[in-house]
């Protein structure tokens, strides 16, 4: 006979509370890695759960994406197996913000990346609800042990990863209408906020919103203009075989509100949650609802929106550009001005949705907390917004609790190197009072950080993690050969000045050459590139198309590349000069009171994250600078 149970106590490597598309960068990374990973989940169903937008990607974040797949990532790898149409945005700009952007499909991106989670060795997911985090004191700092859910179950680890999205205390607003709930209906976390509080995490509160999904049977899309994909499919993930996706895609649709559309807003916004005082949290400055938007641009009279497909599965279309937390009789009476949409059904309102979020500045750079050792943080909950910004920072997060546990060096990321560490570093080092979102103007060094280089910049990184495997490896190390040894030979091709070259370059709109010159300077007229060349080009190597695109770009941006390369050589000397964590900057008396303030409050790791920080100046700069010279001269001297 058995005896009696008095709980369940479980020992794992680590927990990851949440599996949206932070919890599952989180997740994957740490049992890739050989630990023993559960991630908690409200809901089974909604692992990698799109509640808003039904795409991945876009500018910037198309960049996002790329340099989670080069990590090792698997958010670029699931939207290849599931987008429905892909479409390369700003191509008429330069490469430096070029983004790929693919529609998903809602139902199956969340099918497949649940598949991947199933099936991953020293994986478990969890349907439960994480309501207290168990920690311990150790001297100055606390120490995560693991988590407890709901029903009473102790999972006992030794690291902890947050990626709770917009879940903590959640509610939902439609105009007088609320709703305690996570998004799309689900079930919200009301506990852990309480336990993080008593762990001295200070919290806050944000709010985001998303559209009405209309019938799209009830939608005259000949009132609209049709938007195509790419005939040429470019994949995300720099694993998947770019022949394997060439494939039928679906249309989404441009249309615009008018004046009467503004006017119905206008007159109801006493009814707005955000106007009436009801909502709390700060929204998202960059993805304003069309209230916002109505009040903030008065002078605008029209505002785009998109009509984009669900899925394959479903009629239900999203209307992008148009979010609210608007009556529903409100909402449906502006939608119905729009044209396309004077017949349209709702299937589901638009509305607002609030939730606890963190100060993401008491994150070290890691996403480590400061004051509480193994507990690291991703997502939403770090008070960014956007599916790719959440997956890039679980993979952080993920990387570096395992880091952590296996004794090994951490994952930093700086700004020079990519959009992740211009992402990071953003959060950790500035006080953010909004939801925060990636743009390519957020990026001083853009141009090397191109989406279409990620690979170069960030694979190796991934292998030294372990999270890319030898084979990849390996040929990204052709690909690198590939491309200096064709740069070397177009540099060295040089070409006469006879007739025949003179022609050829009269019918290209270009002018003519007064002596021989290499293939690498014609490639440099904007006129000219690489393909249009081969006719004249004899000794030309087949190559793949990707290497022929950086061949390109290297060659055609040289000089504004080295531009760059030697302000990210003055970038680095200040991010290698290490602040030590013990310092006293009440000591350094010459400092500013304010920037004292400051630099407690943030203890940055660099005097390149200090100089990043609002209130210290570069006069306090050079102060720090002094001061860190004489300690280790002094320390030095100790020694000897």
């Amino acid at each position: 006979m058995m005896g009696k149970v008095s709980e369940i106590r479980e020992q794992v490597d680590v927990c990851v509370v949440g599996a949206g598309h932070a919890g599952c960068e989180a997740a994957l990374a740490c049992a890739r890695l050989g630990l023993e990973t559960v991630v908690f989940t409200v809901s089974v169903d909604s692992i990698a759960l799109m509640p808003c937008n039904p795409n991945i990607g876009g500018s910037s974040k198309g960049h996002l994406v790329r340099e989670v797949d080069a990590l090792g990532g698997e958010m670029g790898k699931n939207i290849d197996r599931t987008f429905i149409q892909s479409k390369m945005l700003n191509v008429s700009k330069g490469p430096a913000v070029h983004s790929l952007r693919a529609q998903a499909d809602k139902a199956d991106y969340t099918r497949q990346m649940r598949k991947v989670l199933e099936n991953q060795e020293h994986l478990t997911v969890k349907q439960a609800e994480v309501c207290e985090l168990l920690w311990t004191q150790q001297d100055d700092k606390k120490k995560v042990t693991g988590v407890k859910t709901f029903t009473g179950a102790i999972y006992e680890c030794r690291a902890v990863v947050l990626c709770t999205g917009t879940y903590l205390k959640a509610r939902c607003l439609c105009g007088e209408s609320i709703t305690y709930t996570g998004p799309n209906g689900l079930q919200a976390a009301n506990y852990l906020p309480d336990s993080l509080r008593e762990m001295g995490i200070e919290l806050r509160r944000f709010k985001t919103g998303t559209p009405a999904r209309m019938d799209g049977r009830s939608i005259d899309y000949s009132k609209m203009e049709e938007q195509f994909g790419d005939e040429r499919i470019v994949p995300f993930s720099f694993s998947t075989d770019p022949e394997s996706i060439q494939k039928p895609q679906v249309s989404c649709w441009l249309t615009y509100t008018n004046e009467r559309t503004h006017e119905i807003i206008r007159d109801n916004l006493d009814r707005s949650p955000i106007y009436a005082g009801i909502i709390e949290g700060t929204g998202p400055r960059y993805c304003p609802s069309i209230e916002d938007k109505v009040v903030k641009f008065a002078d605008k009279d029209r505002h785009q929106v998109f009509i984009e497909p669900e899925g394959l599965c479903t009629n239900e279309m999203y209307v992008g550009g148009m979010s609210s937390s608007l009556p529903e009789d409100v909402q449906l009476a502006m939608y119905r001005t729009v044209p396309g949409l004077e017949n349209c059904k709702i299937v589901r309102n638009a509305y607002a949705i609030e939730y606890d979020c963190i100060n993401a500045r008491q994150l070290f750079p890691t996403l480590e907390f400061k004051e509480v050792k193994g507990l690291f943080s991703g997502g939403q909950f770090n008070g960014s917004s956007g599916y790719e910004e959440a997956a890039a920072q679980g993979l952080i997060a993920g990387i570096n609790a395992a880091m952590s546990i296996l004794e090994k060096e951490p994952l930093i990321l700086d700004r020079s190197e990519s959009y992740i560490g211009v992402l990071i570093d953003d959060l950790v080092t500035k006080d953010n009072r909004e939801p925060y979102r990636m743009m390519t103007s957020r990026a001083e060094y853009r141009l090397l950080l191109r989406q279409d280089n990620a690979d170069l910049r960030l694979r190796k990184k991934g292998y030294e993690v372990g999270l890319i495997s030898q084979t990849d490896y390996e040929r990204l190390l052709v690909k690198e050969e590939l491309i200096d040894r064709e740069i070397r030979r177009l540099k060295s091709h040089i070409v006469g000045a006879g007739q025949e070259m003179q022609n050829f370059l009269m019918a290209h709109g270009s002018s003519a050459l007064k002596t021989g010159s290499s293939l690498a300077e014609l490639i440099c007229r904007p006129e000219l590139n690489y393909e249009i060349l081969a006719p004249i080009d004899t000794d030309r190597p087949i190559l793949p198309r990707d290497v022929v695109e950086q061949v390109e770009i290297e060659i055609k941006y040289e000089g504004y590349i080295m531009r760059q390369l030697r302000q990210v050589e003055q970038y680095k000397k200040m991010e290698k000069k290490k602040i030590p964590q013990d310092i006293d900057y009440d000591a350094i008396s010459s400092l500013r009171l304010e920037a004292r303030q400051k630099l407690k409050e943030f203890r940055p790791i660099s005097l390149g994250q200090a100089s990043r920080i609002s209130g210290v100046s570069p006069a306090d700069i050079s102060v720090l600078l002094i001061y860190l010279e004489r300690r280790n001269q002094s320390e030095t001297e100790i020694k000897l």
